[in-house]
């Protein structure tokens, strides 16, 4: 986990754009957010019901790292509680 670079093609341009990827383990009913290295523990109070658990995940590491939501991805594991996720800028 950490830093990658992520090359984009728009209209004969080439951008970049560095991402942030983490490991999130998910614990259900408690209210922790805690970040060692490249792997964050996330407490949520949601179920994981039609991706409301998600939805607070994202959210969660929005408001940690003051970003936007549509800057934090689920890349894998939407249905486990190990997942992956991408910060982007």
């Amino acid at each position: 986990m950490g830093i990658k670079t992520i090359s984009l093609i728009n209209s004969n341009q080439s951008t970049f754009k560095k991402a942030l990827i983490y490991k999130v383990h998910v614990e259900f009913s408690k209210e922790i957010l805690e970040i060692i290295n490249y792997e964050i523990t996330i407490g949520i109070k949601s179920k994981p019901i039609k991706g409301e658990a998600n939805k607070e995940i994202i959210k969660k590491i929005a408001k940690h790292f003051r970003i936007s939501t549509t800057c934090v991805q689920i890349k894998s594991g939407h249905k486990s509680s190990e997942k992956i996720i991408e910060i982007s800028q």
